[in-house]
């Protein structure tokens, strides 16, 4: 189970992303199909008793402000709220028209905000779901988290299917999991998609080959989501994201940041958290050095246009 979690994770990570750019990036369908997408955007909608307490002034799109959101990747049971499997901080820059994420690694060793103790970050989502999830990690990021989107571990499958298949060129053939994946262009259902971007002991380049297969499948659909508007089954998209896909932003927020936000994914850089591996107490963590903390901090407080702290 495990196993299947750490192969699920990288894959979702790159799904919840393409979400995103999906949300700032496909106005035409948007109004194209406008009753069917605000209905689907109440059902995604939540109220959480959340405000940064980083943000001294209010976030106003028409400004521009830039902003963040919390990208939070579980895989939740019936009667079970889960662990957040994956966490990604993406702020957006209108101005600088541009985007910057960054995972933050699931065992990272910090203060649970809410709880009072260090533990894994993924933990503070089974202790106090998303509103101490999103102070853990605002906290540990020391930035403000405005926004954040909760995607189901189930949603890559339906989403893959509800767009009618994804077509990739296959660099060599392979067996994963009992499907064969013939080299060249292929199109992949749901199921075939997941299994295509899991696959790395039998790639020549390890996990950057699985990453690059992980890529391929986003692109394509973005590439059916940039035009929306002419899937004649888009209800079903629709309706596999209302299905998997939380968040506090509203249907309002959402055609503010399509309208005012849209070009910032022009420009999409990817930020990386490294530390030391270690055991307390029989249980493993990673452990991020402070420097390194500090650095990635900055790097994001300069893209929000927010004051840096200076290294001592």
């Amino acid at each position: 189970m495990r196993a299947k979690r750490r192969k699920t994770r990288m894959w979702l990570r790159w799904l919840i992303a393409a979400l995103v750019i999906l949300l700032i990036g496909t106005g035409a369908f948007a109004y194209s199909v406008y009753h069917h997408m605000k209905q689907t955007a109440n059902q995604m909608h939540e109220d959480v008793n959340w405000k940064s307490e980083k943000r001294q002034e209010d976030v106003s799109f028409e400004r521009k402000t830039p902003i963040s959101i919390l990208l939070i990747g579980v895989d939740e049971r019936k009667g079970d709220r889960g662990r957040a499997d994956t966490l990604i901080v993406m702020t957006v820059n209108p101005n600088k028209q541009s985007i910057e994420m960054v995972s933050v690694p699931r065992d990272t060793r910090t203060e649970i905000i809410g709880k009072g103790t260090k533990d894994k970050i993924n933990h503070s989502y089974a202790f106090g779901g998303v509103e101490m999830t999103m102070a853990t990690v605002e906290h540990f990021l020391d930035i403000p988290i405005d926004y954040y989107i909760k995607v189901n571990m189930e949603s890559f499958r339906d989403i893959v299917n509800a767009v009618g298949g994804v077509t990739v060129n296959n660099p060599f053939a392979f067996t994963y999991e009992g499907t064969y994946f013939s080299k060249g262009k292929i199109t992949l259902n749901g199921d075939e998609a997941l299994k295509y971007s899991r696959m790395r002991y039998d790639d020549p380049r390890g996990d950057f080959g699985r990453q690059d297969r992980q890529k391929q499948i986003i692109q394509a659909i973005i590439e059916k989501g940039a035009s929306f508007s002419s899937l004649t089954n888009y209800s079903d998209v629709l309706t596999a994201i209302g299905k998997n896909i939380k968040t506090n932003l509203t249907f309002e927020e959402m055609k503010e940041i399509q309208a005012n936000y849209k070009d910032a994914r022009k420009q999409i850089k990817q930020l990386h958290i490294t530390g030391q591996g270690t055991k307390i107490n029989g249980i493993y963590y990673l452990i991020v050095p402070e420097s390194e903390r500090l650095a990635v901090s900055n790097e994001l407080k300069e893209h929000l246009e927010l004051k840096t702290t200076a290294v001592k």
